[in-house]
């Protein structure tokens, strides 16, 4: 008999997923280009020419048998080396290699630090707005996820329904920050508070709390801003980290959970995730991938675009009328629907070819995310479609 749960999953389709699927299938009636897709996180910009240079030297001179063999199950070594070197240099902090665990991208990371530091039974909290997938990453391990409900004024943490929330059954908190869908960045303040309560509730808890901090748009900030680094802050913390948004490699399917030196059996967990990847059939990235993006850990793709594009986009959503917070990072925008129910929203937007993702799967009613992830000169012919589309169906002049 075939699995029951997974049936089910078959209605719960991602609506990002169905959304960029009509957009393509649109596209081949009226041409793409005159569909302003605004639905996936897929990068727009090309990866750096520093990596294919090192992929290309990979292949015409480094030992085949290395290039193509089977990856230690912890990592390459010197790859993990690399890792945890240029943390140190960019953040301060002492890891070595063997706090680094390679994975296929921030999914695979989740997967394996979320496993590590929870059991069936136990509660993950995370904030919303946040990433749809986390819901099926956590049933998958057993756990329950909570969500904290948004704080809309600033889509930073809602503190106060936060230390609500938290109880002896929590053994983790999952933050994404930069944020898919708001783009909010956590300031320094921010993650000290949220660091201050966490060693509070382990000491009156009497049981560690992990903080895992999912990363994969932490060089995509802007206004000359950065990232605070979240496990500076607080010792529990897994940092889960792709390459798929700072070096534009999506399909490359390539990351890594770094322990925290100072954690809890730090060395204790990256071995743990060696058995989990056992019984999940990970078995670690492609070895060349690996070595490939080890060579390059200083270099970003041109990012700058994603920076024009939000500018843009905000100037134009806020000069029609729409309520928005003012992203800090990340490729996306979250402004407030016209109307409350943002699903019926998003199919009037459709009917002006412009493809918007409602809000309900990200845990806030009312709003909508535009993945601005294309280029800058169909973001600028978009700006007339969606004051249009305002105009024509809200009234809005």
């Amino acid at each position: 008999m075939i699995n029951e749960d997974y049936k089910a999953m078959l209605g719960g389709k991602s609506v990002i997923r169905e959304l960029s699927e009509y957009a393509t299938a649109r596209g081949k009636e009226i041409g793409y280009e005159n569909v302003f897709d605004y639905s996936l996180g897929n990068p727009s910009v090309p990866a750096p020419s520093a990596f294919t240079d090192a992929m290309v030297d990979l292949y015409e001179h480094g030992d085949p048998v290395a290039i193509h063999g089977y990856s230690p199950s912890l990592g390459i070594p010197s790859v993990k080396d690399a890792i945890a070197g240029n943390l140190n240099e960019r953040f301060g902090m002492d890891y070595t290699g063997n706090h680094i665990f390679p994975t296929t991208g921030a999914a695979g990371a989740l997967a394996h630090a979320m496993r590590a530091v929870t059991k069936p039974g136990d509660e993950i909290i995370t904030f919303a707005p946040y990433f749809p997938e986390y819901q099926p990453y956590v049933n998958g391990t057993g756990a329950h996820l909570a969500i904290v409900p948004a704080d809309t004024e600033n889509f930073q943490i809602n503190f106060e329904a936060f230390e609500a929330a938290l109880n002896p059954n929590v053994m983790a908190v999952l933050i994404n920050t930069p944020n898919n869908p708001s783009g909010a960045v956590y300031s320094a303040a921010t993650l000290e508070r949220l660091a201050g309560i966490l060693r509070a509730r382990q000491t009156e808890y009497g049981h560690d709390i992990f903080l895992i901090s999912d990363e994969p748009y932490r060089e995509i900030v802007f206004d000359g801003g950065e990232q605070a680094y979240p496990a500076k802050y607080y010792n529990n913390t897994l940092t889960c980290y792709s390459w798929s948004k700072s070096l534009s490699l999506p399909g490359e399917r390539i990351g890594y959970v770094a322990v925290n030196p100072a954690a809890t059996d730090a060395d204790l967990l990256v071995p743990m995730m060696g058995q989990i990847s056992r019984g999940t059939g990970h078995n670690c990235p492609p070895s060349s991938i690996q070595l490939g993006v080890s060579k390059v850990l200083g270099e970003t793709a041109d990012l700058s675009v994603y920076e024009t594009n939000m500018n843009l986009l905000y100037d134009a959503l806020t000069s029609i009328g729409f309520d928005v917070v003012r992203p800090g990072g990340t490729f996306y925008i979250f402004p407030k629907a016209l109307e409350d129910d943002a699903t019926a929203f998003c199919l009037k937007a459709k009917e002006h070819d412009l493809i918007l993702v409602p809000s309900d799967s990200f845990g806030v009613p009312g709003y909508f995310r535009m993945a601005y992830c294309i280029d800058t000169e169909k973001v600028k012919r978009s700006i007339p479609a969606l004051e249009k589309f305002a105009h024509e169906v809200y009234g809005v002049n």
